[in-house]
């Protein structure tokens, strides 16, 4: 199974770290050891910071279409992230650490990619941070859809079945710290809540 994570997806997001956003889909991997589906986030044992960023996970069928949908955060440590970048070298360390891919739990989706982000039905994510909704946007804002993602990897990428999809993050990611509360939705156009994480930092 791997982690097939797209950056840059919401416009907003891009510019808020400074960043151009791509004419096309470009990705990176976390490998599955990465992933967390409950307990606490690490942040006093992560040698280094831990920024939130909430997102759309997709798990895909065997046909790269989309089977089931959560909630998940793709935790990067931003410093390491930007020292890493500054010098043209992988993000590894800043995306890859222990527990950097925290998912909640999925819940079947038969539609197709395009209803994701349908701006009648979209779905949308929600981050609060000690009460506080510090992340907030319908999936419809995506510039860089999951559709156009999933044409993309299938262009060059060994997409398997099972294979998880995050895509992108909209605006407002920050630096989590201990003790914070972190609670997260996937919710649909009527609010319902399809998938949630509601955790700790230690």
């Amino acid at each position: 199974m791997a982690l097939w994570c797209t950056i840059r997806t919401f416009a907003q997001h891009a510019t808020e770290l400074g960043n151009e956003q791509p004419a096309t889909p470009v990705f990176f991997v976390k490998p599955n050891n990465c992933l967390q589906r409950n307990g606490q986030i690490s942040v006093s044992g992560h040698p280094g910071e831990v920024h939130h960023e909430v997102e759309c996970v997709v798990r895909l069928d065997q046909h790269a279409q989309p089977e089931a949908i959560a909630v998940g955060l793709d935790l990067t440590d931003r410093l390491t992230q930007g020292e890493l970048r500054s010098e043209q070298l992988p993000w590894t360390k800043g995306k890859c650490f222990k527990g950097s891919a925290y998912v909640g739990g999925f819940v079947q989706w038969a539609d197709s990619f395009e209803s994701l982000v349908d701006e009648q039905t979209s779905l949308s994510l929600h981050l609060w941070v000690n009460d506080v909704l510090v992340q907030s946007a319908p999936l419809s804002e995506m510039t860089i859809t999951p559709a156009a993602q999933r044409s993309e990897l299938l262009t060059w990428a060994p997409v398997h079945a099972g294979d998880y999809l995050f895509t992108g993050t909209p605006s407002g990611v920050g630096q989590l710290h201990p003790k914070d509360r972190v609670y997260a939705t996937l919710e649909s156009h009527d609010g319902t809540v399809l998938s949630f994480i509601d955790t700790q930092c230690d």
